[in-house]
């Protein structure tokens, strides 16, 4: 397992570049190469620091789900295997082994589909406010952290970066994608997070929420794309330690949004760099939540 710090990737002999808020994506004649960085973001904004090991991570528990749902959903992967890999990435093989994987070209779908089985983040806030998360009205007298009676499917837009997601309600998605196709998104994200959830459950870890995306490969078929449940698309709680009423210990980057928040970070005249003693702590989350699937 490499330890350098990847912040970007820059393969010119691979063809056109993507830059995402973390993955790199470069297409190449009949697949797209994804390179998950060490890059972190924070109320969709880059930070400037990298985390030790997070690319490793991400695409490492990527794999993991990806193999544990396919009977869902087909998905986008083809190999996380760098001698599956075409030829013309054999120059870059130190730097792609174990953070990248090959996969199927895809049309995303133009919303983020989560899942929440328990009541956080902006839906807490949101409750707090109306009773209601992504406008579906929910029983008077929960508390923060409180599990769900149901799994609420709580879509919402994709922003470019730098900006903010938009919570929008099912109607809306519809509007967007059509009725159809939007029931049967809702209907597949709510299976995968029930299958998830058992499968962590088992490991002594909680996922709160967790957010999926979806796309269309080139003969039409609907397929899983992206990541799937990571620390940087969910929350994990360890579950020996859940109490509702209050906010949870996590395995995730909430830790960094923490430190942020703690440090007033709007106010400030750029996001700053982060302590080296956070990165290490975040670094170590990340760690300890590959390790708990991995094992």
């Amino acid at each position: 397992m490499a330890t350098e710090v990847i912040i970007k990737t820059d393969f010119k002999e691979l063809g056109p570049i993507r830059r995402g808020k973390v993955r790199d994506v470069y297409e190449l004649d009949s697949a797209l190469l994804i390179v998950s960085t060490d890059r972190i973001s924070a109320f969709d904004i880059i930070l400037p620091n990298g985390i030790p090991q997070k690319g490793f991570v991400l695409n490492q528990l990527s794999r993991f789900w990806f193999e544990r749902t396919a009977d869902i959903i087909p998905n986008h992967l083809i190999t996380t295997d760098v001698n599956q890999f075409p030829d013309i990435c054999r120059p870059y093989r130190d730097t792609l082994d174990g953070r990248s994987m090959l996969v199927r070209k895809a049309r995303p779908l133009p919303v983020e589909c989560i899942v929440r089985g328990y009541l956080s983040g902006s839906g807490w806030k949101e409750y707090q406010k109306t009773g209601t998360v992504s406008g579906i009205s929910l029983p008077k007298g929960l508390m923060e952290s409180s599990k769900l009676e149901h799994p609420l499917f709580t879509p919402s837009t994709k922003a470019e970066i730098g900006e903010h997601d938009e919570n929008i309600t099912f109607e809306r998605m519809k509007d967007m994608i059509g009725p159809e196709l939007a029931e049967r998104v809702r209907d597949i994200s709510i299976k995968l997070y029930q299958r998830a959830s058992e499968i962590a459950l088992s490991k002594g870890v909680i996922i709160a929420d967790t957010k999926f995306e979806f796309g269309t490969d080139e003969g039409g078929r609907l397929i899983l794309i992206d990541e799937a449940l990571t620390p940087d698309s969910s929350r994990f709680w360890p579950l020996e330690k859940y109490q509702p009423g209050k906010g949870q210990e996590s395995y995730d980057k909430q830790f960094v949004r923490d430190y942020l928040l703690s440090i007033n970070w709007e106010t400030l005249p750029a996001m700053p760099p982060l302590p080296e003693d956070v990165v290490k702590k975040t670094s170590d989350i990340y760690m300890k939540a590959y390790k708990l699937f991995a094992k």
